[in-house]
């Protein structure tokens, strides 16, 4: 019944389980789902009291839907949907999921009427006070909180029996605060609030004991529990302690003697669980232990009574909520065989389980089973049966869970039961409340006394009410889904109970098979009562689709419990016999059976069904879904005749075959009706329509399938019919003549018609079929005929393409070639088909001839040929492909380079041919070199071809050739294509240097010159490799400026790259000034401005490149030689701007004058302002006239100069006020006072007052490590500085931490390991008498000021983007930024200064 220990727990090494062997177990977690919330049971509750019911255990079944079992059985694992609602128009059909779980309502809940009815009565007329504990038994006892007890029976009036106390000793004792019952229902114990036991005999009420010195004074007993043993009884306190109680009788006086299991000092219990054995396992070995189950706050503990105390197992929670609930739990589950207790605890969320043993030496043996985790604080944990827990959480839901699947099977709502909590007890409240904090928070979700389970019933108890829980049988469960007509998970459920998969059954016994009989039968009547339902809810008016929807809910799920149960007669006759009364409900059922004839479910329909079918399918068009169903039926159960009329009137021609061969083992009547439709179109010439093709198709399949032996369209060929069918097939295809044939019908129509239809597809089910044939005679003479006939159509026939006679060919090859062939060819044959093929006069598909032919060819058909005859064949026909595939058979690869070449589809792939050739092994190098020399031949013709292709294939293979190559290249411009590709850097290659590379470079700069000047530039940056006065010569030749100036430039020749670039600007400026001077009247002048604009351009072009040389060049050179390049560029620029004339002077000389003031801003960085301005005086443009001419350009420099001026002041502020900041953060640092973290050296780690006699240096670093100034010495971590004779230290811990152990640090002031101030302290012991005292001496604080030293100090103490350093970023930004005449924004994305110049001032 429930898992193995084998599988489900593992066995611990020894017999004892004590708490270290606990942690080695392992232990699998598996995750619960979380349970939807069910709805509350306030139904019931409320409508109980109106009803009058005779029997104690009020079955709710009896009551409305409206009532508790309408929510109970829709719990969380119910899926119900309303699947007929109209929003869903469309057909969703529903099917049985037999994976699919519904456990409907598994518990009945009844209200105890009768108690809860008289306790409420007892609390107000005789003031008994409120419930406050409930055992059960034989008897229900509840106790109250006026110290009475109440004893009910358990008839159906559930009559007061026994009241036990009076409110004399309740108000002495305090509340009842736990109740038991020993096993024969003859004795109760009652403990109360305020310490005292009393022992009651049941059958006449007489107190027998009165206990009061049991456990300590003033705490509450929390629990009293009978064991198995009459005798003897346990109790648990509000102190945590755990007591024995044993009682005696001597000499007529009844005694209790008692002993301390366990003392609340070491951990306070707060709830415990004696194993009690039910009547049937009373016998059973290890009750002679009278084992205990102890909970404590932080761990469980197993303990045996008998014979003697011992402990048999601790084990520790995990951690948890510590206001959890720790539950107990024992129960005896039958494992492989045998029965064994098991205790199920929990604190919070997970449930553990123990399977407890004894083993044959006498030890108990405890095995670790698998946890339950559920997402929720349980305060109630109880067994129902052996399989079933009943658990309740914080939240007062009631959780059912079937402990082997770990499934939670409903969920309750016990919120309407007003569950009693045991909390006043916890608390000790009645003695004055002297509990500890954790007890008290545990006791807030205490309900230990208000539930109690007996022999599968779990009593609850309520402020006001009593309940009762039992489980239901499988019957109770089905017929509440019925009741609420939920039809088809009644069905689920029914059917999980047929196959044993359903969970907490009750009243299924005995023999599977009757067991299986018994819910069949149930289900039957289901389904019957099912299919009245749905006839009875259907629609009556409203769109058709929701009447279908209606009956597609219901229909599918009938056709399948009947086929699972293998009941066709229920279905065919009465199910059916119903649903015919509705003209909807019977054409959904008839397209139900569709789905169960196809998946092969349903073989078999009675003769009025499968007539139904097929005029419903026939009537609503639904050929397909016939067509389906007509191949999977038994021919039997089919009205032959009129199956295969409507089959071919509706072109159903899978079914019509299927019915000629299963039913009349006819094979050939099918082909001659498809040969008949698709045959005239075919000699007619016409193309065939999509239906004749598909029908085409099917043929072929069908032809490939009866060679084959496998039946059409599924299925085998019954085997004593194979051969037979196959030869029939043969017989009908090689026929010379249809049976009706005419005048007009060429000879072996079957065979030509499939040919005209698919060559090869019908060579291929031939060349399947010819697989087959080994040792079968009779089949290899149908080989040959077939063979022979194949040729006598195609060869010679004008209807075929070359394509189709090539694809015969190649078929014929593919056979000839095997090892075992049989077949003969005619070799003239395949000579007239070569002939056929490579006919130079016929242009028109020559790709695909010469396709076939490779084909033919590669499959063997080199054998039928002569070689020599088929070379010059492919050569007349240009089958360059041919010529390739026969010289690399003769190894002539150098021949295969004409085909490629010659060959207009394939010239490209000749360079990876090359490549591959000449870098893969397996060619000898003869053949490689005749390669080469064939290549070295068609060179020009290559690069022609490919420039870039052809360079990859010199660098790699023709290194040494290159000057031979370039001579061989005639064009100029070709010869630039080609040396441009093969001097482009290649990153693949490692190092290849090409001979004389220097003279191909420039050879290529002069080429450059001719044909790419605008890549001229791009290509001297970039290049290494030619000559600087070489490159210069050819540049000045071809008169290319630019790049003259570059390569003067690099070699250092400032002046006269220069003076290139300035006669370069002069032209342009004449251009510029001659423009404006020469503009005819005619010209059209947005036209003219366009051409100014364009030469402006130039111009600026020109001015920016000979500036930036300036600029490049300034910060080499003296003083003079900057002016001897600033000052003829500024002449060059004012002297422009007097020959301005023309139509638009004011506009270019406005330009000219803006340029010129860029030059003086550009060269104001270098030359000094008196020098500029002298210079500009000089000028005669300048010279003459008022100031007036000159204000604008005098007042910009002075501009400059104010911001440079103001930018400096800043600077300098800035620099001093950090300055002053980081030596202000040096000095505090160096003056602060060093803390030692410890006071023993780092290294020796002997205190610093090593020895008393001895002064002592001690250095202390910044970072609070403390040394010997010895130990510092050995460990060489000290350095003496150049400039003075002080030694510096670093401190060795820090150092050694952060790179080379020991040793004298290469880079002393990266870290805080050498101190910024170091102190060196002497101690000086003086020897005065018995104690030693010790004098500090301050030596020296001094702050050495490197400057690394400081900025790394700087930086890490001010943590952000440093003034220095925007400092520095705003200097590499003046360097080009020279005023703020020029509106350039370099690093616009750094931080920028924005100081603007002073305002202008008019005089």
């Amino acid at each position: 019944m429930s898992e193995s220990p084998d599988a489900r727990s593992l066995l611990s090494a020894s017999s004892q389980l004590n708490l270290m062997e606990v942690d080695t177990i392992d232990d699998k977690e598996f995750d619960i789902p979380q349970v939807d919330t069910p709805p509350t049971l306030e139904s019931i509750l409320n409508e109980l009291d109106d009803e009058e019911e005779p029997f104690m255990l009020e079955d709710t079944c009896t009551l409305s839907t409206d009532n508790m079992d309408a929510h109970s059985c829709d719990t969380s694992s119910l899926a119900s949907s309303d699947s007929g609602d109209p929003a869903h128009l469309k057909r969703k059909r529903r099917t049985v999921d037999l994976n699919a779980t519904v456990h409907g309502s598994v518990l009945r809940h009844s209200l105890l009427k009768g108690i809860s009815a008289q306790i409420v009565s007892a609390a107000d007329k005789v003031d008994a006070g409120l419930p406050t504990a409930i055992t059960v038994s034989g008897v229900i006892a509840v106790g109250t909180s006026h110290g009475l007890a109440l004893v009910f029976g358990k008839d159906t009036n559930q009559a007061l029996r026994l009241c036990l106390g009076t409110k004399t000793t309740g108000a002495e004792f305090g509340a009842v605060s736990a109740l038991s019952i020993n096993h024969d229902c003859s004795r109760l114990l009652c403990g109360f609030a305020k310490g005292q036991i009393t022992m009651w005999d049941l059958a006449n009420g007489k107190l027998l004991r009165t206990i009061t010195d049991a456990h300590p004074p003033g705490t509450a007993i929390l629990h009293v529990k009978f064991t198995d043993d009459p005798t003897l009884a346990v109790c648990n306190d509000s102190g945590g302690s755990v007591f024995e109680l044993a009682f005696r009788r001597v000499m007529g006086m009844r005694t209790c003697d008692s002993r301390c299991l366990f003392s609340g000092s070491k951990g306070e219990v707060c709830c415990i669980e004696p194993l009690r054995a039910p009547p049937d396992f009373r016998d059973h070995p290890i009750t002679h232990y009278s084992l205990l189950a102890m909970a404590s706050l932080t761990k469980i503990l197993v303990i045996g009574l008998k014979p003697t105390l011992k402990v048999w197992m601790t084990f520790p929670y995990s951690k948890s909520d510590p206001s959890s609930v720790p539950q107990l739990a024992w129960q005896f589950v039958p494992v492989q065989k045998t029965v064994n207790p098991i205790l199920a605890f929990c604190k919070g969320d997970t449930v553990h389980f123990l399977l407890v043993k004894k083993e044959e030496t006498g030890t108990i043996h405890v095995i670790k089973q698998r946890q339950l985790h559920l997402s929720c604080d349980i305060i109630s944990l109880s067994w129902i049966n052996s399989r079933t827990l009943v658990l309740v959480d914080s939240h007062e839901k009631l959780h059912v869970v079937d402990r082997p699947s770990q499934e939670v099977l409903e969920t309750l709502d016990l919120e309407q039961v007003q569950l009693v909590y045991n909390s006043r007890h916890f608390k000790s409240l009645a003695t004055g409340g002297n509990v500890s904090q954790a007890l008290a928070l545990v006791g807030e979700k205490a309900c230990y006394q208000s539930v109690s389970s007996y022999a599968g019933q779990i009593v609850y108890l309520g402020t006001k009410s009593a309940h009762i829980m039992t489980l239901r049988n499988w019957r109770e469960r089905l017929d509440c889904l019925l009741k609420q007509e939920h039809f088809a998970e009644a069905l689920t459920l029914a059917w999980s109970f047929h196959e044993g998969t359903a969970k907490a059954v009750v009243g299924l016994f005995g023999d599977p098979i009757k067991r299986k009989g018994v819910v069949a039968d149930k289900m039957a009547e289901i389904l019957c009562q099912f299919a009245d339902h749905a006839l009875k809810k259907c629609p009556e008016q409203g769109k058709i689709q929701v009447m279908e929807q209606h009956f597609y809910d219901v229909v599918p799920v009938l056709v399948d419990y009947c086929l699972l149960l293998q009941r066709a007669d229920l279905l065919f006759s009465h199910l059916y016999a119903r649903l015919v009364e509705n003209t909807v409900s019977k054409g959904v059922f008839l397209e139900s059976l569709e789905s169960y004839i196809v998946a092969d479910r349903l073989g078999h329909l009675t003769t009025p069904i499968m007539r139904d079918l097929l005029a419903h399918y026939h009537g609503n068009g639904m050929m397909d879904s016939l067509e389906r169903c007509i191949v999977h039926l038994d021919v039997t159960s089919l009205d032959i005749q009129q199956v295969v009329q409507v089959c071919w009137e509706n072109q159903l021609y899978d079914a019509m075959i299927y019915v000629f061969n299963s039913g009349m083992n006819d094979y050939i009547t099918p082909m001659e009706k498809l040969f008949a439709v698709i045959g005239p179109p075919l000699r007619e010439g016409r193309s065939l329509t999509d239906e004749e093709v598909v029908m085409g198709n099917k043929l072929l399949v069908y032809i490939s399938c009866c060679l084959a032996g496998r039946a059409y369209p599924l299925g085998d060929i019954p085997e004593d019919l194979v051969i037979q069918v196959k030869n029939q097939v043969f017989e009908f295809l090689i026929r010379l003549h249809s049976a009706d044939w005419s005048e007009e019908e060429e000879v072996f129509p079957f065979i030509r018609t499939l040919l005209h239809f698919d060559t090869r597809e019908f060579l291929n089910v031939l060349a399947m079929t010819f697989e087959d044939f080994k040792n079968d005679k009779q089949a290899l003479e149908y080989q040959q005929r077939i063979v022979d006939i194949l040729l006598q159509v195609m060869v010679d026939n004008p209807d075929f393409t070359p394509s189709q006679v090539g694809g015969l060919f190649t078929f014929l090859a593919r056979q000839l070639a095997k090892p075992d062939n049989t077949l003969f060819v005619n070799r003239k044959l395949f000579d007239q088909v070569l002939e056929f093929l490579c006919c130079p006069d016929d242009d028109s598909r020559h790709t695909e001839r010469q396709q076939v032919l490779l084909e033919l060819l590669q499959v063997g058909g080199v054998v039928q040929f002569n070689e020599e005859r088929l070379l010059a064949l492919a050569e007349k026909a240009k089958f360059y492909q041919i010529c390739e595939f026969l010289y690399e058979k003769k190894h002539l690869y150098d021949r295969i380079l004409d085909c490629y070449l010659r060959d207009p589809l394939r010239k490209g792939e000749i360079f990876s041919y090359i490549h591959n050739l000449l870098s893969m092994p397996g060619y000898s190098p003869e053949e490689k070199q005749t390669v080469k020399e064939k290549v070295l031949q068609h060179i020009q013709e290559l690069v022609t071809l490919d420039p870039s292709k052809s360079a990859d294939v010199v660098v790699f293979h023709f290194t040494e050739e290159v000057q031979l190559i370039i001579s061989e290249l005639e064009d100029d411009e070709l010869l630039f294509k080609f040396l441009s590709c093969l001097l482009e850097p290649r990153y693949s290659l490692n190092g290849t240097d090409l001979p004389l590379e220097r003279d191909l470079h420039e050879r290529l700069l002069e080429l450059l010159c001719r044909f790419a000047p605008q890549q001229l530039l791009s290509f001297l940056q970039t290049s290494q490799h030619y000559r600087l006065e070489e490159a210069i010569q050819i540049t000045e030749m071809h008169h290319h400026s630019e790049a003259t100036a570059y390569l003067l430039e690099r070699k250092g020749d400032f002046h006269g790259a220069f003076s290139v670039l300035l006669e370069t600007l002069k032209e342009k400026l004449c251009l510029l000034t001659a423009e404006s001077d020469a503009e005819a009247e005619d010209r059209r002048h947005d036209e003219d401005e366009i051409n100014d604009d364009s030469t402006l351009t130039r111009v600026k072009d020109s001015l920016n490149d000979i500036i930036a040389l300036c600029h490049r060049s300034s910060h080499n050179l003296y003083q003079q030689q900057r002016e001897a390049l600033w000052f003829p560029l500024l002449e060059t620029m004012m002297a422009s701007q007097k020959l301005v004339k023309g139509s638009n002077p004011k506009h270019t000389s406005e330009v000219l004058k803006e340029l010129t003031m860029k030059v003086l801003n550009s060269m104001s960085s270098f030359i000094p302002l008196p020098a500029i301005i002298q210079r500009i005086l000089q000028d005669p443009v300048y010279g003459k006239g008022k100031l007036a001419e000159i204000q604008g350009l005098i007042l910009g420099m002075l501009d400059t100069f104010n911001y440079e001026q103001t930018l400096l002041e800043t600077t300098t502020s800035l620099l001093n006020h950090d300055l002053h900041w980081s030596l202000a953060h040096l000095r505090a640092a160096v003056t602060r006072g060093l803390h030692p973290r410890q006071d023993y050296c780092n290294i020796c780690l002997q205190q610093y007052k090593r020895r008393q006699d001895s002064a002592e240096e001690i250095i202390v670093f910044s970072c609070g490590h403390l040394y010997h100034f010895q130990c510092l010495q050995q460990k060489d971590c000290g350095w003496r500085l150049a400039s003075e004779r002080q030694q510096r230290w670093s401190c060795y811990k820090c150092s050694s931490s952060q790179g080379g152990k020991g040793g004298s640090s290469t880079e002393p002031n990266r870290s805080r390991s050498t101190s910024l101030a170091q102190t060196r302290v002497t101690s000086v012991h003086h020897d005065a008498g018995a104690e030693a005292h010790r004098k500090k001496v301050f030596v020296e604080a001094s702050l050495d000021l490197q400057q690394e030293q400081s900025w790394d100090q700087l930086r890490s103490l001010y943590r952000g983007p440093s003034r220095l350093s925007i400092l520095s970023e705003l200097s590499h930004c003046h360097s080009e930024k020279a005023g703020p005449l020029i509106p350039a924004q370099p690093g616009a994305e750094h931080f920028q200064l924005k100081l603007s110049p002073p305002p202008l001032l008019e005089e």
